[in-house]
């Protein structure tokens, strides 16, 4: 048998969707997946009903449907202050998955390295091999997961095409600040390197934190990608519908390997996310509200049994120390920690060297996600608390 592409080789399948799957095994409480246990607004569904009742069942326009498209670049232009053309600047892709894929691949050329932020979310780095890109990675410090200016800067160089940001940040919680993107941004425009932000938890902000598109700071309007879904903001994980807002000339590029990739996204459930991109803009203020409750409920408990939470201004993840754990119960590594905490305790969590390039940099650390039902929290909390016994 003649070898398989030797960059699958280079890394393993997803740890976060392997956790969902032992925790399914034990039947236990997925604080691994980031996937709310509850439904989809009831207007987002009747959307999509209606849709397919009224026959948008056969291809939409590869690139995205007219309505949508014109629904995001409106969204982008009230929240993101963003001027998109609808036409020429909007590739709607299967979820933000593809989207960063399909990005990455438009863009890169033999020889180009990608700047990523670690910790990161685990697709980066796979998606950074299979466009053929070296990753350059830069570190996250804790409790406030900064980075050093110096050390971003010397990452950069005549071989960087992109830095990758995710802001709100999985796996750690961090919204970046202006003073921060206004650092990258200069890097970007220094080396001609494309900034291509994930901004997937773009409502769900705490404490009085304030979201800021990278593509909308001075002089980025032919550098930023930005890569978006309604997966978070609609709780709809399972429907893959997202897009990429880029300049024309990259959109151009997307659209082609977007194409080759899954011709186009879903057709009923591409009209169904204009409308909930048309919902007031109550609904968006309350996402906030609900995850903050969420939160706070996690992390009351997690800092009550001493796992050392780092407290998240944005998204719904935690990421904590299980150091004291490891000890107690011998164990070197997260990953073995991780699976002892599903039968101890009953909750899937992530081992944090997952995020890492360097997997010491997160062999003590593991992560909740909290986008769950006040009971579902409750439960786990339960489960949780037999570790003091």
């Amino acid at each position: 048998m003649k070898p398989v592409n030797e960059l699958t080789l280079r890394f393993g399948e997803s740890v976060i969707r392997g956790m969902s799957r032992v925790c399914a095994q034990h039947g236990g409480i997925n604080l691994a997946q980031g996937f709310p246990d509850w439904d989809t607004p009831e207007e987002v569904k009747e959307a999509a009903i209606r849709a397919i009742q009224d026959g948008y069942n056969q291809y939409a326009v590869t690139w995205g449907t007219p309505n949508l498209r014109l629904a995001i670049a409106d969204r982008a232009r009230a929240y993101n202050h963003l001027e998109v053309d609808p036409e020429s600047m909007i590739t709607v892709t299967c979820g933000a998955t593809e989207g960063m894929l399909a990005a990455l691949k438009a863009i890169i050329n033999p020889g180009d390295e990608i700047v990523i932020f670690e910790p990161f979310y685990e697709n980066y780095g796979p998606d950074t091999l299979l466009s053929g890109a070296t990753p350059r990675y830069v570190t996250l410090r804790p409790p406030h997961w900064s980075f050093d200016p110096d050390e971003l800067a010397a990452a950069f160089g005549p071989k960087t095409k992109a830095i990758v940001v995710n802001t709100p940040n999985n796996p750690t919680g961090k919204v970046f600040s202006r003073q921060e993107l206004t650092t990258i941004a200069e890097l970007c425009r220094r080396w001609d390197a494309y900034l291509i932000n994930d901004e997937i938890y773009e409502y769900i902000l705490y404490d009085g934190e304030e979201h800021i598109s990278p593509a909308a700071l001075p002089g980025m309007e032919d550098l930023g990608i930005t890569v978006n879904s309604m997966s978070k903001t609609f709780s709809a994980t399972g429907w893959r519908v997202g897009w990429v807002i880029a300049p024309p000339e990259v959109t151009t590029a997307v659209r082609k390997v977007h194409d080759f990739l899954t011709v186009g996204a879903a057709h009923p459930l591409q009209e169904a996310c204009a409308a909930g991109l048309r919902l007031p803009d109550s609904y968006y203020q309350g996402l906030s509200g609900l995850y903050l409750e969420r939160r706070d409920q996690l992390f009351g408990v997690l800092e009550e049994l001493g796992f050392n939470p780092n407290l998240p201004k944005g998204a719904y993840y935690i990421i904590t120390e299980v150091a004291h754990l490891m000890e107690r119960y011998g164990y070197a590594d997260d990953t073995a920690m991780a699976l002892k905490l599903i039968e101890l305790t009953g909750v899937a969590t992530v081992p944090g060297s997952s995020f890492y390039s360097r997997p010491e940099l997160g062999h003590t650390q593991v992560r909740f996600c909290f986008c769950k039902k006040a009971e579902t929290l409750e439960l786990a909390a339960q489960g949780l608390r037999r570790l003091m016994d």
